[in-house]
């Protein structure tokens, strides 16, 4: 027992430093933010677009907010609470979604929808329609785009009221028929309540990927905050008004994320210390089973399938122009920074996750905390919050190294790889921080107390009861960031290398040059290893 005095000492050190790294991108933020206001910068960001930023965003969060309410908290629970034909299968199908990026969605559907696209073209072709005699939906609009968010983000929903219906208690359900409730009655009055807080919070959830998001906006000419940030930023070189626009964006993940911390504290449920039987399916039949069928196949088609299909069209259409060294290339890049954040991540979980085990104090547990602020920070404001503190220490760097030595270093950490993977690591490390705590719960800690008694120093507890214990919750975590960080498009572009490519950012050159055949072929890597991990993802869903 004699190592765990030390073990516990140094135990804290990492989280003091993770914690550190993380809050100081973001109250550089804060401090440029202020420093910078001035009497004319409210003036200055109203005529800059701040209120058309604000309509905009505001409008797409209400429209979205009420989409995946209804499609993802309907397909969760019909899929729990009725036995209908494909059922099962699409208790897996309805995930599938969650690989398709939001960027990739909108490359597929605007080039499925648009006046010269398949869809208006057989339409007119069949019709004999002539170019502005018929009205068709504008797929490069704030409909659009709520649309395409819908149809990529309900599974965030699904999940947790999929889960919440299957754990009611059928015992409550049974007491509800006994009193002569309706069906109806029953669902609106005991299993809706309790599937309260997780249809909120998966609507929240949406909520802040959307105001995340900005390579579908962008390529669909929707100007919410993520594009004015880059458009003050990249488009008129305005940095002030950039750290402006990204803090009052980071204000209203702030707001949200308080708002969703409210709707779990506030909506509270317990169950008894012995599981209760669960609630079984009602087997349907007829036309109503019928009607839960496309119910829940018209999201998988809208959402993976048509969108999948439209990609490997546009592939194969313009199979000459494809660039393969340049995917190559591309796919190399993506694949090493992913996967250099997943072990990073992995590794820097693992320690904070043990301390927090060994440190039983609020104070340790709150740095944990803070670690893993990072993943409700949209990338744009990530991506503002660490490239100019890093452009000012590296400037503070050169200066003083050719002062002192007459040497010129350059800019070491601006524009390089180092930067990225900082930025996907305190971007991600909640998604590996979550899964492996869950996982040292379920170890109990005379398990820890037993291998220290018989001489086991830190290391050697780690490598021959954690490992062998963990190994599968690491490769989860593992498996998750490494998705996460292969989708991230916001924060990749401003912070990558020059001539630095990845596969999300690749595609979206071609995109917004309107070369989506080039587009489709990086767009299909990304969705086909987005594949593995959310089906894995389902699989432990519906195991527990």
């Amino acid at each position: 027992m004699s190592g765990a005095l030390p073990l516990s000492r140094v135990s804290r050190w990492p989280a003091w430093a993770v914690a550190a790294l993380v809050a100081l991108p973001l109250a550089a933020l804060v401090v440029m933010a202020l420093s910078g206001l001035q009497a004319g910068t409210w003036a200055g960001l109203v005529e800059g677009g701040l209120w058309t930023f604000a309509g905009t965003s505001v409008r797409l969060l209400v429209v979205v907010g009420f989409g995946v309410a209804l499609v993802g908290g309907g397909t969760g629970w019909i899929t729990a609470r009725f036995d209908f034909p494909g059922s099962r299968v699409f208790g897996w199908l309805l995930v599938l979604p969650l690989a398709m990026p939001g960027y990739v969605l909108a490359y597929a559907y605007s080039d499925l929808l648009q006046f010269s696209g398949p869809v208006q073209t057989t339409l007119r072709e069949s019709f004999g329609w002539r170019p502005r005699e018929y009205w068709f939906p504008e797929i490069r609009s704030l409909g659009g785009a709520a649309f395409l968010f819908i149809c990529v983000l309900f599974p965030y929903v699904y999940l947790p009221v999929r889960a919440a219906v299957q754990a009611t208690p059928a015992s409550l359900v049974e007491a509800g028929a006994l009193t002569g409730r309706s069906p109806w009655a029953i669902s609106t009055r005991i299993v809706l309540p309790l599937a309260w807080p997780a249809l909120a919070g998966g609507v929240i959830l949406c909520s802040m990927e959307v105001l995340a998001d900005y390579g579908a906006v962008a390529h669909l000419a929707v100007d919410t905050f993520s594009v004015g940030i880059y458009k003050a930023w990249l488009g008129y070189g305005d940095r002030a008004a950039a750290v402006q626009l990204a803090l009052i964006l980071l204000a209203i993940v702030g707001a949200l994320l308080w708002l969703e911390a409210r709707v779990r504290g506030r909506r509270r449920f317990h169950g008894r210390s012995v599981p209760a039987r669960p609630l079984a399916p009602v087997a349907l039949r007829g036309a109503r089973a019928w009607a839960c069928t496309m119910a829940c196949a018209l999201p998988v088609v809208l959402g993976f399938f048509l969108p999948l299909g439209a990609l490997v069209h546009v592939a194969l259409r313009d199979a000459e122009t494809h660039q393969w060294a340049r995917y190559g290339k591309a796919a190399w890049a993506t694949f090493s920074t992913a996967g250099i954040a997943a072990v990073v991540i992995v590794l820097v979980a693992w320690m904070l996750a043990y301390g927090a085990r060994t440190v039983n104090t609020r104070t340790f547990r709150a740095l944990v905390r803070v670690a893993a602020l990072g993943y409700g920070v949209p990338g744009a404001v990530l991506a503002i919050a660490i490239l100019i503190p890093l452009a000012r220490f590296d400037n503070l760097l050169d200066a003083g190294v050719e002062a002192w030595f007459g040497v010129d270093l350059g800019l070491l950490l601006t524009g390089s790889v180092t930067a990225l993977v900082y930025a996907y690591v305190v971007r991600f490390l909640a998604v590996g921080l979550s899964g492996t705590e869950a996982g040292f719960g379920r170890i109990s800690v005379h398990v820890d107390e037993a291998a220290r008694s018989l001489g086991a120093t830190g290391l050697e507890l780690a490598r021959r009861v954690h490992l062998p214990l963990l190994w599968r919750t690491f490769l989860v975590a593992g498996l998750l960031v490494f998705v996460d960080a292969l989708k991230e498009l916001p924060a990749t572009l401003a912070l990558r290398p020059f001539d630095f490519e990845t596969l999300a950012t690749l595609a979206y050159q071609y995109a917004r040059d309107e070369r989506v055949g080039e587009a489709a072929v990086p767009s299909l890597v990304v969705v086909a290893v987005a594949v593995v991990p959310t089906l894995l993802v389902t699989r432990v869903v519906a195991r527990r």
